[in-house]
């Protein structure tokens, strides 16, 4: 039987621990399935999006362009996980119309959360104004109304949301 693509879309602040999850959810999917491609946000920015900044414009397309390289490896059997702070609820809606198999797991945790487990510095950049248009601080963030998974990151270890994420997926039938 041909093995169904599907996306798992992380959606949530910078830090909220998004790529973390994403690392072990990619271990487990790897065992079952053999393949997974990882889309992730900083990587996609350097190599697909060199060159476009934070506007809400650039970041739309950002996402945009994440979207379409995970819609057509799904097309061709492929589970991919994206891991993308995409901090519009619009661009996601449109994303998941794109791709129909479609996980969308919100990655929660507070703004000060994020801030101390922030080993860049970009927090507090954002917060002296130093670096503009900063998602959850200077910039919007819309969690999402319905998505498939929540992952408390605050309260939960990263083995724990990476389960709930597995049991959604084998419940969906993906795993």
């Amino acid at each position: 039987m041909e093995k169904k693509g599907f996306c798992v879309w992380f959606t949530g602040l910078s830090g909220s621990g998004k790529t973390t999850i994403s690392n072990l959810l990619v271990e487990e999917i790897k065992k079952r399935r053999g393949n997974v491609e990882v889309l992730d946000g900083d990587v996609v920015r350097t190599n697909l999006s060199k060159g476009l900044g934070f506007s809400k414009e650039d970041r739309d397309i950002n996402i945009r362009r994440i979207g379409f390289v995970a819609h057509l490896l799904v097309r061709n059997g492929v589970p991919v996980i994206c891991a993308a702070i995409s901090p519009y609820k619009a661009i996601r809606n449109e994303i998941r119309e794109l791709i129909k198999d479609f996980v969308e797991v919100y990655v929660n945790a507070s703004v000060d959360e994020c801030a101390r487990r922030d080993v860049k510095g970009l927090y507090a950049r954002a917060f002296s104004g130093e670096i503009k248009e900063f998602t959850g601080v200077s910039d919007p963030y819309e969690p999402p109304d319905n998505p498939e998974v929540v992952c408390n990151t605050e309260e939960e270890t990263v083995e724990e949301s990476t389960a709930k994420i597995v049991a959604r997926l084998e419940e969906m039938g993906y795993l």
